[in-house]
């Protein structure tokens, strides 16, 4: 969800110009354009200036930066803080669900430009924190972990207490699962999946638009997922499950689930006009996963009982996966309902607020 300007631009029909102004409006837009589709709370890093290559690079190094480096500009420092207390009244919040905490950090630096252009390059990092970095000896035994803070492991987690989900606000589901079991969900609807699923992402999704058969995945549930899969003798295990971005399958999946009758599909950040009204048409959903829990999601399945299109490559093949106790929200239902169109529209009345400021 990184995106990048350049200044003059317009916003909502308004010119912003080369200036701090410019700047903090495309910061902002570029926050409301993500929701939750790049794992929100998310961080940024950000380079003002610079080419288009880069600018890109340069933001990226912003996000190594730890939260309490403080910029050493002082006017960069004040903007900083600005845009962390104007993001987070933006009400898109974790996950894009809606809540106060939408941004966790930004870094903002800048570099020399060419008069004629002033890109804004903004890098979206998600809350997921995936860098981490070892050295090794000759007989593979960790000498020293890279990227931390002193300490930071030897902190006490234990009196953290587990998050309970209470039996009467969640739904056990069990594949097959039918027509009116799915009519019966609504946005907002926790669910714990039992049984088979199927992954699925961008090259499956245009081979089956464009035709492909997959007679294995009729009725059933589509996991937009790359996961990391080890063979284990003959047997392959589940290292890694977490949902991918599932906007990217916005132009295919109106026509897969009609084709192949399905009834649910499984991703992150949201879906479209077209999937909203393929799911009303044919009885599915949008079950939404929790991004950057991939680890968690891995525990869940508990057996691969095959692999498909295995020619696309092991993230973009189709891996059939027996699951327990699987968990998702419903985000869009058979009824019209998208919990991401209501987000969508009052983070978009919020930024134009903050923006008329």
């Amino acid at each position: 969800m990184s995106a990048q300007y350049k200044l003059p631009t317009q916003i909502e029909g308004k010119k912003y110009g080369r200036d701090l102004g410019g700047v903090r409006a495309v910061i902002l837009d570029a926050l409301y354009q993500a929701q939750g589709k790049g794992c929100s709370p998310g961080f940024l890093g950000v380079c003002i200036g610079g080419d288009r290559a880069n600018g890109y690079a340069f933001a990226k190094e912003q996000l190594l930066r730890t939260l309490d480096d403080i910029n050493p500009n002082p006017e960069l420092a004040k903007l900083e803080e600005q845009i962390m207390q104007e993001a987070n009244q933006l009400e898109i919040g974790p996950m894009g669900f809606g809540g106060k905490f939408t941004l966790g950090g930004i870094k903002i630096a800048d570099l020399n430009r060419l008069p004629a252009c002033y890109f804004v390059s903004i890098a979206y990092m998600c809350w997921a924190y995936r860098r981490r970095g070892m050295i090794l000896d000759s007989k593979n035994k960790v000498k020293e972990w890279l990227y931390q803070i002193p300490g930071e492991f030897e902190k006490d987690y234990s009196g953290i207490p587990e998050m309970k989900i209470s039996a009467k606000n969640i739904k056990v589901l069990k594949t097959p699962i039918s027509e009116k079991q799915i009519r019966e969900l609504q946005v907002g609807d926790v669910v714990l999946l039992n049984g088979d699923m199927f992954t699925g992402r961008d090259s499956v999704h245009r081979y089956l638009y464009d035709g492909g058969e997959l007679d294995v995945i009729k009725e059933g549930i589509i996991y937009h997922c790359g996961p990391v899969i080890v063979e284990d003798g003959k047997e392959f295990k589940v290292m890694a499950a977490g949902p991918t971005t599932s906007i990217r399958e916005e132009p295919y999946q109106g026509e897969v689930i009609g084709r192949f009758n399905l009834r649910g599909v499984i991703g992150k950040g949201g879906m479209g006009k077209k999937t909203l009204e393929a799911c009303n048409k044919y009885g599915s959903v949008y079950f939404h996963a929790i991004g950057g829990a991939a680890q968690i999601y891995a525990k869940c399945v508990k057996k691969v009982k095959g692999v498909y299109l295995k020619q696309f490559g092991s993230p973009e093949a189709v891996w059939h996966m027996e699951v327990e106790n699987f968990p998702v929200v419903v985000t869009m239902d058979s009824h019209n309902g998208s919990l991401h169109d209501k987000v969508d529209q009052i983070s978009k009345k919020k930024i134009l607020e903050i923006l008329a400021k």
